[in-house]
């Protein structure tokens, strides 16, 4: 029925609105702590295998190398592939092609920012993306926006491009091998504490999941269609720390890393990273402390990558 207002008398008769239900947010399921230690990761599929990317630490409790290095783990078996790209740190993962791309940095804050890439996940090429004297570079999330790649890197310098550290930059590509810098006004965000972790690209819109500082650390998400206006979920938070977090979803952990995750300081969800397998979106992240004592945490949203991108950004009622 539609609404009518009309005036008697000198004052406004309101036909009764019709009541709207809230948006309901995207049904995150979070199922517990599989490994200690461990933060930026990305699930991807490989050969219809679920896998995930890790950048396995030097203080890593099972890293009798104490050097940093990537490798991927299967989740299913828990069978972990050779390690590659040592002495490199936030490793991130791409899959194109058949191809598994993984980028890097020797040390997070230096300016070079390397590209591995593999067919089989046992041998590597490798290859400089940029290197920018000056920058200072720590996480990477790589999209495909139609005929091309998106890369989002994390800054924190130089100043004029960063602003109030951490912020996300972009930069493009054809071919995953040469790239190019975006204009310095597309970024997410100079004026606070932004740190990205996750690009994705849907129906023209870009969407960055990233750290907010509020209230401990929490993600958000907003979305973009410039990479330069960007509109904030009204659903967010997307993940905040939660009791959820210390559930044991891996049974070959410890009584003593259990105690670790009883008892562990939480005021952090962040680096988020997902992919769609099998009808569901399979979710990474870390909680903690955000000074040091973190732990990686596994959730699930039962549905499509296409559906939890749209939900954050619900249609606006009439």
């Amino acid at each position: 029925m539609r609404n009518m207002l009309s005036t008697r008398r000198g004052f406004l008769a309101t036909a009764a609105l019709p009541l709207v239900a809230a948006p309901e947010r995207p049904r995150i399921r979070k199922l517990g702590t599989i490994d200690l230690d461990l933060v930026e990761t990305t699930p991807i599929v490989w050969k219809n295998r679920l896998y995930r990317c890790e950048w396995v630490r030097a203080g890593y409790w099972a890293n009798p190398e104490h050097k940093d290095y990537f490798r991927f783990v299967e989740r299913a078996t828990g069978r972990a592939t050779p390690a590659f790209a040592h002495g490199h740190q936030f490793a991130s993962a791409f899959v194109e092609g058949g191809t598994v791309y993984v980028t890097g940095v020797e040390k997070g804050g230096q300016p070079m920012l390397r590209m591995f890439a593999s067919r089989d996940l046992l041998k590597w090429d490798s290859w400089t993306v940029f290197n920018m004297p000056g920058w200072g570079i720590f996480n990477t999330s790589i999209c495909k926006a139609r005929d091309h790649y998106v890369l989002m890197f994390e800054i924190d310098k130089p100043k004029e491009q960063a602003g109030r550290p951490f912020t996300a930059r972009f930069a493009t590509s054809k071919d995953l091998r040469t790239w190019e810098l975006t204009p310095p006004e597309c970024v997410y965000a100079k004026d606070r504490y932004t740190a990205p972790h996750c690009l994705r690209y849907l129906d023209g819109w870009y969407y960055d999941f990233y750290l907010e500082a509020h209230e401990g650390y929490e993600m958000r998400v907003v979305r973009s269609q410039d990479l330069i206006h960007w509109t904030p979920s009204p659903l967010n938070p997307v993940l905040k720390a939660s009791d959820e977090d210390r559930k044991i979803a891996n049974p070959k952990l410890t009584a003593g890393q259990r105690r670790r995750i009883a008892t562990a300081e939480n005021c952090n969800n962040s680096d988020i990273d997902f992919c769609e397998f099998k009808g569901w979106l399979w979710i990474n992240y870390s909680w903690g402390n955000q000074r040091g004592v973190e732990h990686l945490a596994e959730a699930v949203y039962e549905g499509s990558e296409a559906s939890f991108l749209k939900g954050w950004f619900p249609p606006r009622a009439l």
